[in-house]
């Protein structure tokens, strides 16, 4: 029972205690206390993620302490990436201090990759950017930019997207400014030359190295497009406009026919009270009966001349060999 219970206590101790990973790191040369490694279980922090990267280190020639790791990994950092990146900047001879490969590593950049982006650059590709000459001809333009991780400038420096954004941006000033889009078309390395002096990769984490033309194509003519969605626009104005002046003309026409019935209303009104007014001479002995009867044949020989002159008017419009009815 003793031995049982002896054999238990050992298991315990030695599923505590690594004891296997501290012989390695003995092995290797790396010196690393037993009570360092039970004090990082007690910290809850797993001593493989920090003995490996640690051995890895020393073997790489670097000097770095188990504290440094530690306090890395309790940060919520990637230990063993940033020993990677560590070992690859001291081959390539980047000057990369651990604290700095630290805080790019918590700042939720890939440390490792920007290394490897400084040794061997990456080259992005934009999306077709489109952009209208002065002519008015549109062109279409695909970039590929060759960049390079800036370590010193990767905490706080903007990103890909920022990079292609403003190479696009670029492009779509280069093209907008020339004067035709042949010129584009015979010198593509016009846009790659404009944008790369403009020093686009600053505030970026990277280094613009080239920016290469890859596609240049011909697209719609904006210009005369628009000139006739503006000709279009400017017919449909002229038109509401006439529009506007015919409503305006009818209505002034109804205008002046109501004004005209209202006029021939009061010539009605007034000769309805000639009647009266000569019933009323006549009462009062103003108008004497012979004058009555003269009036009214005065008023029939106006009568028969405007009848006369009414057929002379018809045999006229006739003609000379057409009888008049």
């Amino acid at each position: 029972m003793l031995v049982v219970f002896v054999f238990i206590a050992v298991a315990v101790v030695f599923s505590f205690i690594p004891v296997g990973l501290w012989i390695s790191a003995l092995a290797a040369g790396v010196r690393v206390g037993i009570f360092t490694l039970i004090g990082m279980r007690l910290r809850r922090v797993p001593p493989a993620k920090i003995v490996n990267p640690l051995i890895k280190a020393d073997k790489a020639g670097l000097n770095i302490t188990v504290n440094q790791l530690e306090a890395h990994y309790l940060a919520g950092g990637n230990v063993d990436r940033v020993v990677n990146a560590l070992v690859a900047a001291e081959r390539a001879a980047i000057p990369l201090p651990f604290e700095r490969a630290a805080a790019i590593d918590l700042a939720g950049r890939d440390v490792f990759m920007a290394v490897q982006m400084s040794v061997n650059p990456k080259v992005l590709e934009t999306p077709l950017v489109s952009a209208v000459a002065k002519d008015g001809i549109e062109v279409k333009v695909i970039a590929r930019v060759t960049v390079r991780a800036n370590i010193d400038r990767l905490v706080g420096g903007a990103g890909e997207e920022t990079i292609l954004a403003r190479v696009g941006e670029g492009v779509v000033t280069t093209v907008g400014s020339a004067e035709s889009h042949k010129l584009v078309l015979e010198n593509p390395d016009l846009i790659s030359q404009t944008v790369l002096s403009k020093g686009l990769d600053a505030g970026t984490a990277f280094e613009i190295l080239s920016i290469d033309i890859a596609d240049v194509d011909v697209g719609r003519n904006i210009g005369a497009q628009l000139q006739t969605d503006q000709a279009e626009a400017d017919k449909r104005i002229a038109q509401a406009k006439a529009e506007e002046r015919r409503a305006m003309a009818v209505a002034k026409e109804q205008e002046m026919k109501a004004s005209v019935q209202e006029m021939r209303a009061k010539v009605v009104q007034s000769e309805a009270e000639v009647p009266l007014a000569m019933a009323e001479a006549l009462r009062q002995g103003k108008l004497g009966v012979m004058d009555y009867y003269n009036l009214q044949n005065l008023l029939s020989d106006t009568q028969m001349r405007d009848s006369l002159s009414r057929i002379g008017h018809q045999r006229e419009d006739a003609g000379p060999d057409l009888p008049v009815k």
